[in-house]
């Protein structure tokens, strides 16, 4: 087995949890929020990776709880930063849409992706390949990584430990349920020995988030409102 390791740091929700894959080529696998960028960058410190470092940010997607800290490290330590192709183009020409989230109070300054990722691509760290999948339902863009060796899943927002990201049908199309449900069929059909999430604690058992999920998505096909009570309750726990 390598050396390298991947650490989880799990942040207080609504800020978006990080990973960062210690090795050869450090990744930090999304920023959280603009006003925590100090408070990340001294987190990746205090495990031994210092910002200059940073080989690549990828991006599980473009919401400003994922990609708040972008702007710092790409501005002051000129770490490249790679997202989903269609993402990458709306962040790349300033979409307001995308690049805002004024029910946060968090926007996001603006940040530029240099590295566009479709489904299958590739990740190297060193000693590790995190393989690049299409999970689309969240947001139309958003991407999982699936690191083969020791079996881990990064999620992003797609499903949660005990809960599912909220889901924005007047920005994503209500079609967004169903490209949830197939993005969660995928990932099934893959050994998950755990998975780690944009929000809530680590997952020992991918299995039963994944259908519990599935459920919870069925139950929104047959009665649409229970989204907007969803989104709701999220938005409430944040304030």
């Amino acid at each position: 087995m390598n050396n390298s390791s991947i650490i989880f740091f799990e942040r207080k929700f609504p800020s978006a949890n990080m990973l960062l894959i210690k090795d050869q080529l450090p990744v930090l696998i999304d920023t959280g929020f603009g006003s925590d960028a100090k408070g990340t960058e001294q987190l990746i410190k205090e495990v031994g990776v210092s910002p200059e470092e940073l080989h690549l940010i990828v991006n599980t997607h473009y919401h400003s709880d994922h990609v708040g800290g972008n702007f710092h490290f790409q501005k002051n330590f000129g770490v490249k930063i790679a997202a989903h192709k269609w993402e990458a183009d709306l962040i790349n020409s300033c979409d307001l849409e995308s690049c805002s989230a004024e029910w946060l109070d968090q926007p996001v300054e603006p940040y530029r992706v240099d590295i566009k990722l479709s489904d299958n691509d590739e990740i190297n760290t060193g000693s590790r390949n995190l393989k690049v999948l299409y999970t689309p339902g969240h947001t139309l863009g958003h991407i999982s990584l699936y690191e083969p060796e020791e079996e881990i899943l990064i999620c992003g927002d797609l499903f949660h430990k005990n809960d599912i990201g909220w889901l924005n049908i007047f920005r994503e199309g209500v079609t967004s349920i169903q490209r949830s449900i197939e993005s969660l069929d995928l990932l099934s059909m893959l050994t998950i020995r755990k998975a780690y999430s944009g929000h809530g604690p680590q997952i020992e058992n991918p299995m039963v988030s994944i259908d519990a999920a599935r459920k919870r998505f069925e139950k929104w096909l047959k009665a649409p409102e229970k989204v907007s009570w969803h989104a709701c309750k999220r938005v409430f726990h944040s304030h």
